[in-house]
């Protein structure tokens, strides 16, 4: 495992003597703020809207953005992605909201046009030149990505929220979806697993985990354009729902089942060590509690807490074999009547 670094990039106020925390300013952090993926699918239940053939993908299958087509060679990707922070240092929170928010279009098979910042400030708690290094952080990554930054939307508000509304486009033959999954086809994944633990042990120590931040702020530009060239149409990201709650979605909505091997996930440096010292998130104990009723597990409860690891800006999980991007199972068929949709040997 290598050593944590102590050192802290977070800002200090003039004549403070000691630096400001952001993780320290909100409850949760990261995608594990979500609402639970149980809770929310009761909230949105039936709240689909007026159907239209040129609505490619709505709310039906939680899939990662909305698809509307324009004509028979585009199609308009739109999502929305914003938490609170993640890591103390502003810049690099800026970085992996971006990251994470971008990630949906690359999901889809698109490529991303133009975004917007959202942002919720506690203007009489932290100073502006804080949410300026944030604004920068995400203008950097968009700006990697190739895509516009346009302005955005603001509020004051009890604790500090980022992220980005993202545009993007897709040929709509194309498209990458969560419910296209087909059984015999292998599952990969194209990040490690284990930024959920590490940001918790963040959080709660102030130790930095640069491989944890190298992760999120990795744009998931080159797996989505790789699974498009591949002629993969079924790929989801992994965010906060963890690889579990993703892959039950994708399996569910697809009809087959996933056959993981826990093995052959891989994880960050010091992120088992994190889930021995105890440094779980609740959001990943909620992820697990919701698809355990669907799971058939042949490994221990820790082994599952990691795959359950509540990620931000974590990988794209493909149905489908992509460069650089381990095999981590195999989409099966299902068996009638079983409510199983994931077995982890």
């Amino acid at each position: 495992m290598t050593a944590p670094s102590t050192s802290s990039r977070a800002a200090r106020l003039p004549g403070a003597a000691d630096p400001i925390r952001l993780t320290r300013y909100a409850h949760g952090g990261g995608c594990a703020c979500k609402i639970p993926p149980g809770e929310l699918e009761q909230i949105v239940r039936g709240l689909t809207g007026t159907s239209s053939p040129d609505l490619l993908v709505g709310l039906d299958d939680g899939d990662d953005a909305a698809v509307v087509r324009i004509d028979q060679h585009t199609a308009i990707v739109h999502t929305a992605d914003f938490f609170t922070p993640v890591v103390d240092d502003a810049y690099d929170w800026g970085r992996i909201a971006a990251a994470n928010a971008l990630s949906d279009v690359y999901a889809m098979g698109g490529r991303p046009i133009v975004a917007v910042n959202l942002v919720g400030w506690p203007r009489d708690l932290l100073p502006v030149e804080l949410l300026r290094e944030v604004l920068r952080g995400g203008l950097d990554i968009a700006t990697e990505a190739g895509c516009h930054v346009g302005g955005g939307h603001s509020i004051d508000s009890p604790e500090p929220l980022y992220g980005m509304a993202v545009t993007g486009l897709v040929d709509p033959k194309l498209l990458l979806r969560n419910d296209s999954a087909r059984a015999g086809t292998p599952i990969s994944l194209s990040k490690p697993l284990g930024v959920g633990v590490l940001n918790n042990r963040h959080k709660s120590t102030g130790e930095n985990f640069p491989q944890a931040i190298a992760s999120m702020v990795s744009l998931n530009a080159a797996a989505g354009a790789a699974a498009v060239a591949a002629g993969i149409v079924a790929a989801t990201d992994v965010t906060g729902f963890g690889l579990l709650g993703h892959l039950h979605k994708m399996a569910r909505a697809s009809g087959v089942e996933a056959v993981i091997d826990a093995g052959a996930v891989s994880y960050l440096d010091g992120a088992r060590q994190a889930l021995q010292d105890g440094f779980v998130s609740g959001g990943t104990r909620r992820n697990l509690d919701w698809v355990r009723p669907f799971l058939d597990a042949g490994v221990f409860e820790d082994e599952l807490l990691l795959l359950a690891d509540a990620q931000t800006s974590g990988g794209l999980l493909v149905a489908g074999e992509i460069p650089g991007a381990p095999v981590i199972g195999e989409f099966v068929s299902a068996t009638p009547g079983s409510p199983r949709t994931i077995t982890v040997r």
